[in-house]
């Protein structure tokens, strides 16, 4: 996700963008300003520390880096990320072992969402050293996998409604007249042969004679059905299974209590969450968020690596990572990614198995 602090190769030298990739690097294994020395001894560079010191304030009059005392070093300002993230890091791919274990640990679970969520945010966590996030995976367009009606008492059922997501809902009806359990068998038989795999759309649209011809209890039924999968339809992405919030909350960053309580209010609260995560989903792979970038200033010590997971067009959601704006950006990217394309497969393999 491109910041408001959009940077070019032109603007730049090439020793220059020696200068800030080394600086970024150092500070992210530091979170010490960096001076001309350090610069000197690490990067590839044959020049004098004058001459570099002379790069930095170049760097610095272009808005790359700051310098948070006058004696110190300098560190990297939400310009100097974004062009480190866009043009100078080194892309890596999570190595074959660990992808192979994360594969292996995802497919020892049973097929059950809430599993599947709480893996995702801890492995996440884990290989980043960042808080790891996800949301279950939200169906713009629900689809009917199965319904039952169960008796509870003479004139009391209970309706379940299974998604093709895995969305569960269910909600107590009350007829008229009593009604035996054999009796709501058939209704559940009948109406899952004629709503299974259909939206509710398609289900309210049919022109199937079977369906506009349905009796009375069975129609109050299938109302109820819809009822409950326009509820699926309507839901927000509130739900955040979240791991490794200690990672983040542990950074010489949020020492600050007022850094701190700021991080823990995101996650809480959420309304920063809730208003960039429904962007994510309609955006094609791996987004960064930059501190302050688009007017964020609340999280201007924050960064975030998301990516929308699933099938487009009927199931989709985010995960990513959560850390400080000092965060191994190349390992954040490389573990969103593989676990977005392992999330991605899971749910095929799933709709293609209920389908």
């Amino acid at each position: 996700m491109a910041g408001n602090e959009s940077t070019t190769r032109d603007e730049l030298t090439l020793r220059q963008r020696e200068i800030l990739r080394t600086l970024i690097q150092s500070y992210v294994d530091t979170a010490a300003p960096i001076g001309s020395h350090t610069i000197q001894k690490l990067s590839a560079l044959d020049v004098s520390s004058a001459t570099i010191r002379n790069e930095l304030a170049a760097l610095e009059e272009l808005g790359y880096l700051e310098q948070p005392h006058t004696s110190a070093g300098r560190i990297p300002t939400v310009k100097g990320y974004r062009c480190f993230v866009e043009q100078l890091m080194q892309q890596v791919e999570l190595p074959v072992v660990e992808q192979r274990m994360i594969n292996h640990q995802f497919h020892q679970l049973r097929p059950a969402w809430d599993q599947w969520m709480r893996l995702t945010a801890a492995v996440l966590a884990h290989k980043s050293e960042a808080a790891g996030l996800v949301t279950p995976p939200r169906a713009f367009n629900s689809r009917l996998k199965h319904l039952e009606t169960i008796s509870i008492r003479d004139t009391v059922c209970l309706l379940i409604v299974v998604l093709q997501d895995g969305n569960v809902r269910q909600e107590m009806l009350v007829t008229e007249s009593a009604v035996d359990q054999d009796t709501l068998s058939r209704i559940s038989n009948k109406l899952n042969a004629l709503l299974r795999n259909r939206s509710v759309r398609e289900i309210e649209s049919s022109t199937n004679p079977e369906v506009t011809g349905l009796q009375d209890l069975e129609r109050d039924v299938l109302q109820h059905v819809i009822y409950l999968m326009q509820q699926a339809d309507q839901r927000t992405l509130r739900e955040i299974y979240r791991d490794g919030l200690d990672n983040v909350l542990r950074q010489p960053e949020f020492v600050d209590s007022d850094k701190f309580r700021q991080i823990v209010e995101l996650l809480e609260h959420r309304t920063f969450l809730e208003e960039v995560l429904p962007r994510i989903l309609n955006a094609s792979g791996v987004q960064i968020i930059i501190g302050g970038e688009g007017g964020h200033e609340a999280i201007e010590d924050v960064a975030f690596v998301l990516s929308p997971y699933g099938i487009k067009g009927q199931a989709s959601g985010v995960l990513g990572v959560m850390g400080p704006t000092r965060m191994q950006y190349a390992r954040a990217i490389s573990a969103v990614q593989y676990i977005a394309r392992l999330m991605d497969n899971l749910m095929a393999e799933m709709y293609a198995t209920n389908t």
